[in-house]
């Protein structure tokens, strides 16, 4: 099934029900004051975020939400009941923008995030609304108000504990596997992932992790050149990156240099985030160049993770290496979140 991270769609809140003109008509009161209902409200279209969805696949099939409109008044005071929301399930990390001027409407980022993206019509007031001592008998009740219709586009950023990256065939769809139990398509030539591959990495005394791999970038990227944006998008809401290189290339440093020029052009605090540099494809690496290798990105400040995708040499190690980071950000997370709740 496709993974899709972007589609347009419509949407159209319920109308108002119309007010009611009428009067009471009850035996020996000849003349019975006004009694005309409200109506009722339209419904509004009403976006949630889950966790449970990673995505947008359901708007590859239905493209058009519309909620109820409102009842109308009647006579004998019976107000119109409320027209029924429409409610849609969307995942954790959708972007919701006005589809004419671009403008960011919401950002779901948390499960449980609600969005009205139309609200429903004013319903229409009934004719005891207009009653005063000159006019007694008033024939006039309003009509309900139009709900909101517009369209609208909604992007995804996947939200993952891991995202892999890294040059075309790095290597990231066979780590992928090796992490996980995901079985994402592997072969040798550039940008076989297409799209982004999701899979959980189950690590002792802790959540499962969501690890993403994200398709391979080239040079300008952040201009559209290859998969572009695709690629960059969904970096910027993963907790740590894996950069991914293929330790058999005659230009490591360079592939490097190349996916970090990408980030900085993109967004420049995605440089911030937690990095750890894998370098793949040991089996058929020279030793001695794989010591080379590590101590310049050590001497960068980074850490190294030295594996084989293909054979599994490494897995375990960066495993734990993982688990590590991932234990050291969720302590600052924490220490953070006592600071505010100190401060509020």
């Amino acid at each position: 099934m496709a993974f899709i991270d972007q589609a347009k769609f419509h949407v159209k809140a319920g109308d108002g029900g119309n007010g009611c003109v009428s009067f009471r008509r009850e035996k020996y009161v000849p003349r019975g004051g006004p009694d005309g209902g409200d109506g009722g409200r339209g419904g509004n279209v009403i976006l949630e975020s889950s966790s449970r969805l990673h995505s947008l696949i359901d708007f590859r099939f239905r493209s058009h939400f519309k909620a109820e409109r409102g009842v109308h008044g009647k006579g004998k005071d019976m107000h119109g009941r409320k027209g029924k929301d429409c409610f849609m399930t969307i995942p954790v990390g959708s972007i919701i923008k006005d589809s004419e001027t671009g403008e960011v409407l919401a950002d779901l980022c948390n499960d449980g995030d609600r969005f009205i993206a139309a609200s429903g019509g004013r319903g229409g007031l009934g004719n005891p609304h207009f009653s005063s001592g000159t006019n007694r008998t008033p024939r006039i009740a309003t009509k309900g108000g139009e709900g909101e219709e517009k369209w609208l586009i909604i992007e995804l950023k996947l939200i993952a504990d891991i995202g892999l990256i890294g040059l075309p065939n790095a290597g990231k769809s066979t780590l992928l596997s090796q992490l996980s139990a995901a079985n994402p398509k592997v072969a040798a030539y550039p940008f076989t992932t297409l799209e982004p591959q999701l899979g959980v990495l189950n690590i002792p005394h802790m959540e499962p992790c969501i690890i993403a791999d994200i398709p391979g970038i080239v040079e300008g990227a952040h201009e559209g050149v290859g998969l572009g944006l695709t690629f960059l998008r969904h970096v910027e809401r993963t907790r740590v990156l894996l950069h991914i290189l293929d330790a058999s290339s005659e230009q490591v440093m360079e592939d490097f240099q190349v996916v970090e020029k990408e980030l900085l052009a993109y967004k420049d605090d995605l440089l911030e985030k937690t990095l750890l540099v894998v370098l793949n494809k040991a089996d058929i690496t020279d030793p001695e160049d794989l010591k080379t290798l590590e101590s310049e990105f050590r001497k960068k400040g980074l850490q190294v993770g030295t594996i084989s995708g293909l054979t599994g040499q490494g897995i375990d190690e960066l495993k734990e290496m993982i688990a590590e980071l991932l234990e050291g950000l969720i302590r600052i997370e924490e220490k953070n979140a006592k600071k505010d709740d100190i401060s509020h």
